[in-house]
């Protein structure tokens, strides 16, 4: 037989019978089960950055999987207050939640080392840390006990350090002042005088125009433009030194997770790295012009003292120290993440410090 002609007519035969039976598809797509999961956000929509977060993650994992994967996310209040949503991860009232872990300080001091702990790293060397330091593996060996997993999801960079009703000279004016902050970040302000407040994010505005409160935090110029504080706390200090590299996670409930096909697992991680990387990014393509828009409009951005800011370090690693000797968790982690922080500002010193820096003085001469 001619072997050119048994391979041309074998070809073609073959092409005829698929064309005749229809193409198969792929093994991968015939072995993806639909799965539709809720995800309660710990963060209300105005706010588009930071709750469009879970929304990204959500897109991306339903468009990897061609619609087999649907994550349907809720607003704060749609399922459960914001405050709570963790709590629902855990005990599989949604099987997720898009959320900051120092949420649930009051729950376990340990959930905030996964979020950010003050005074320690900027958003890109915990990126670092969590991505080639073990930061991830660490939190979810504490997170094991609460029936949850998680993977960063956001970062909204270093924080703005809230608006003030009167101006902060010193240390001193600190003494007494009622601030609207919670958490960690309470305890630790606590030990500068300050008065700690816990207020949901509709409650500061009239709170602070009444005077019940001197001070609130919240986020960074873009969001903070939206809340109008500058109209009655005109003061604008920086930088939030207790949230240098702030991490939204996106926590799972672990006995739904550990029922996902390896493939999920894999797209579900993948998507919240990005989300996690293009979220900063955001913020930092926004947060300039939000700025420039604020203080045009009457707010007075300015720096702590250098009083205030060496205190509020200190004040961290008492703080730090206090922690470690009533939870061995918080210690692990805490102790873990200290020698790459040790070496992360000893080798920012050098080209990114050097490069910002000449950059910066290029911007104040008006050459850029």
């Amino acid at each position: 037989m001619d072997r050119r002609r048994f391979l041309t007519t074998a070809s073609v035969g073959g092409a005829a019978a698929a064309a005749g039976a229809g193409l198969a598809a792929p093994a991968i797509a015939q072995e993806q089960p639909t799965i539709n999961w809720r995800c309660a956000s710990s963060f209300p929509k105005s706010l588009e950055t930071i709750y469009g977060s879970g929304v990204d993650v959500a897109d991306r994992v339903r468009e990897a999987t061609d619609g087999k994967f649907n994550i349907q996310v809720f607003a704060a209040g749609e399922i459960v207050p914001g405050l709570q949503s963790i709590d629902a991860a855990t005990d599989g009232t949604v099987e997720m939640a898009n959320s900051v872990g120092y949420y649930s300080w009051g729950k376990d001091p340990a959930f905030a080392c996964g979020a950010d702990l003050p005074w320690t790293f900027n958003a890109r060397g915990k990126a670092a840390y969590n991505y080639h330091g073990g930061g991830i593996d660490a939190y979810n060996e504490f997170l094991q006990k609460h029936n949850l997993i998680c993977y960063p999801c956001g970062n909204t960079g270093v924080q703005m350090g809230g608006w003030y009703r009167k101006q902060i000279t010193g240390l001193a004016d600190m003494q007494g002042l009622k601030m609207r902050i919670a958490g960690l970040a309470g305890r630790i302000v606590e030990k500068l005088g300050v008065v700690p407040q816990q207020l949901a994010g509709g409650d500061i505005y009239p709170a602070l125009e009444k005077g019940t409160i001197d001070a609130a935090e919240w986020v960074g110029p873009y969001d903070d433009e939206k809340l109008g504080f500058q109209k009655v706390a005109p003061y604008y200090y920086y930088p939030g030194f207790w949230e240098g590299a702030p991490t939204v996670g996106m926590f799972f409930n672990l006995a739904k997770w550990n029922e996902l096909p390896e493939s999920y697992k894999s797209i579900l991680r993948t998507a919240c790295m990005a989300v996690d990387m293009n979220t900063l990014a955001e913020y930092d393509y926004k947060n300039p012009a939000a700025l420039k828009r604020l203080a045009q409009s009457g707010a007075q951005p300015l720096p702590f003292p250098e009083d205030v800011m060496v205190a509020g370090f200190e004040a961290s690693r008492q703080v730090y120290d206090e922690l470690s000797a009533e939870n061995p968790e918080f210690k692990r982690m805490w102790e873990a993440q200290k020698p790459f922080l040790a070496d992360w500002y000893l080798y920012s010193q050098t080209g990114e410090y050097t490069f910002d820096t000449m950059m910066m003085i290029q911007q104040r001469n008006g050459k850029l």
